[in-house]
């Protein structure tokens, strides 16, 4: 779904957000994101074929989050159940080794 105004993805995104918050609750996903070199891409483990890219780490969060409501709605949709999270992230602090 396309939208000209960023407006209406702005209303159109808040309104499916709370919906989908009524429906199932809030869910909290790990979301991975890799700098690239055009930019940045950003996936869901829990939510296979959950996936986005963005030429800044703003809008890789933007578009990440966009892409979970509308992949959690289109399971909905097909009447797919949906995944609880399950993974986990940890950030390793590793000696530097020259």
């Amino acid at each position: 779904m396309f939208f000209k105004s960023s407006k209406l993805l702005e209303i159109w995104n808040y309104l499916v957000f709370n919906t989908l918050i009524e429906q199932i609750g809030t869910m909290h996903y790990v979301v991975v994101i890799e700098e690239t070199e055009t930019g940045y891409s950003a996936y869901v483990p829990d939510l296979p074929g959950c996936i986005s890219v963005g030429s800044s780490h703003d809008e890789i969060e933007k578009n990440i989050q966009e892409a979970i409501l509308f992949h959690i709605e289109g399971m909905k949709e097909d009447g797919i159940k949906i995944p609880e999270p399950k993974s986990q992230a940890l950030t390793m602090i590793i000696p530097h080794v020259a």
